[in-house]
């Protein structure tokens, strides 16, 4: 079984969290049906064959060892062991149990990756804002450059689940995954340093405010096609649009100062893990 194959299926995939259905009574919207609140969280795992990242694995190991070299092989192994060896213990008994039990390597992958993701999602709470920032900048990097493979790669990248997702590490340069890695490393550490961030009401306030704005100029300049963000089985056909959209989104909020964007980034990544 190819450990580093499901390791990073679970871990590097292009999380653009976004505001999940947030309803008109939590007074984000001032008029009904005036905004499409479409910010899904699209929370994207694509499955990703990134053998170049450790070498040839030894057919004499053990599977617990082929586990550990290849988490071993990816900059958030330290992180995780600093900060949370338990939770690294219990992924990996997990894993290697489901293997013993003979699940197929996709049921693996689904096993392992709410828990990643609702670690990072905490961790982003408490990083500083830069951390947050150049967090969802790796995303959308990612995003931008697997729109320019195509429209369709872009399209099933975010949402896998309606056509079916791509081999990220095929068509993304070897190293902007790397450094996705490394800025979430970077992001997991931060949030455990002297200089580690606190959320308050007042700021989950002003970044509901921060973001009324932007989510009004791109339903008056996209109209319906908005709410597709949250309904992607009606945008077979508009692929190209919804990849604009997600970008434009986040375009429009990464240009916003550092403190007011990260509290955009915080707000969305909490609501997604609620």
């Amino acid at each position: 079984m190819n450990w580093t194959h499901i390791i990073l299926a679970g871990y590097v995939g292009a999380v653009i969290a976004m505001l999940v259905a947030l309803m008109r009574k939590k007074g984000w919207v001032s008029k009904a049906g005036a905004v499409a609140l479409a910010l899904a969280a699209i929370v994207v795992w694509n499955v990703v064959d990134v053998h170049y990242f450790m070498p040839r694995q030894d057919a004499q190991q053990t599977e617990a060892q082929k586990f550990d070299a290849a988490f071993e092989k990816l900059p958030i192994y330290s992180v995780l062991n600093e900060q949370d060896p338990q939770f690294m213990a219990r992924l990996r008994d997990r894993a290697l149990a489901m293997r013993k039990e003979g699940k197929p390597e996709q049921q693996i992958i689904d096993a392992i990756q709410p828990e990643i993701m609702s670690l990072q999602i905490k961790r982003l709470q408490a990083a500083p804002d830069a951390n947050v920032v150049a967090f969802m900048q790796a995303n959308m990097q990612q995003t931008a450059l697997m729109q320019k493979q195509s429209d369709d790669a872009c399209f099933r990248f975010l949402f896998p689940e309606v056509k079916g997702g791509v081999n990220a590490a095929r068509l993304l340069p070897q190293d902007v995954t790397r450094h996705r890695m490394e800025v979430d490393a970077e992001m997991m550490r931060a949030a455990w340093g002297a200089n580690k961030h606190t959320v308050t009401d007042a700021e989950r306030q002003r970044a509901q405010q921060d973001v009324q704005p932007i989510l009004q100029k791109l339903t008056d300049h996209y109209g319906s096609d908005f709410s597709l963000m949250a309904t992607p089985q009606q945008a077979v056909g508009k692929e190209q649009q919804v990849c604009n959209i997600v970008q434009d989104l986040w375009r429009q909020v990464l240009q916003l100062p550092d403190d007011r964007a990260a509290g955009i980034i915080r707000l969305s990544m909490e609501m997604t893990g609620q």
